[in-house]
């Protein structure tokens, strides 16, 4: 791997990420909200900011997310769920990766492997799911698994070498999580980094529309 894009890059996983491949000595790209102002909820603004970008990179990965969004946090009951809630969910962890991906075609390459990844949760798997609750989350990250799924099917007509997929990072000790790591086991950004990279390593365009998590087990729908 030569070059990367990393969206979401000022956030703990984003971040670590950019740096263990910078430690690569690969090329890496980032952009951020805090830092670049781009809001991947606004399809002006990422058209913007990736029609900016020369050349190809042989990673694309979308590192953002919420759990709390505007203090709304994950609901307990469906007594709990709003519409303002979910649709704000939706919007920045299904539809932002989503228009990432539709604007970031033509930044992979088509003649080599390449690797299109989006953070995801194993929360938004449909048949692991025995808790119930935190319904906007679960239901964003759901549905980000089956864009990511569909668009693979397009992709590979045109990117055959490509690798589109949902990654779950295990739980990670970021400001993300900080109020609900309990007694749920966790590692540091730098080690989820890490973890997802070694997974990305393994991936080829056999494993494309798939769901894995930090250790590249496959992720039930």
């Amino acid at each position: 791997m030569e070059t990367a894009l990393i969206i979401g890059a000022s956030g703990g996983i984003g971040s670590a990420l950019s740096g263990a491949l910078e430690a690569r000595s690969v090329r890496v790209t980032r952009l951020s909200r805090r830092k670049d102002g781009l809001d991947v909820t606004d399809e002006a603004s990422v058209k913007a900011a990736l029609g900016r970008l020369d050349g190809v990179f042989d990673l694309v990965f979308v590192a953002t997310g919420a759990l709390e969004i505007d203090g709304a946090q994950p609901e307990k009951a469906l007594s709990q769920v709003t519409s303002r809630a979910m649709a704000d969910q939706f919007m920045l962890n299904c539809v932002g990766p989503s228009l990432v991906l539709g604007h970031a075609r033509h930044l992979l390459p088509r003649d080599r492997s390449s690797v299109f990844a989006a953070l995801s949760a194993r929360v938004g798997s449909i048949g692991d799911n025995r808790m119930g609750g935190w319904y906007s989350y679960r239901t964003s990250k759901a549905a980000l698994n089956q864009m990511i799924r569909g668009a693979s099917i397009e992709l590979a007509r045109t990117h055959p070498k490509a690798a589109c997929v949902a990654l779950h990072p295990g739980t990670v000790a970021t400001a993300f999580t900080e109020k609900y790591l309990g007694r749920h086991p966790s590692v540091t950004p730098q080690e989820a980094a890490q973890n997802l990279l070694m997974v990305i390593d393994g991936l080829d365009a056999e494993d494309t529309g798939g769901f894995y998590d930090w250790q590249g087990e496959t992720v039930p729908w």
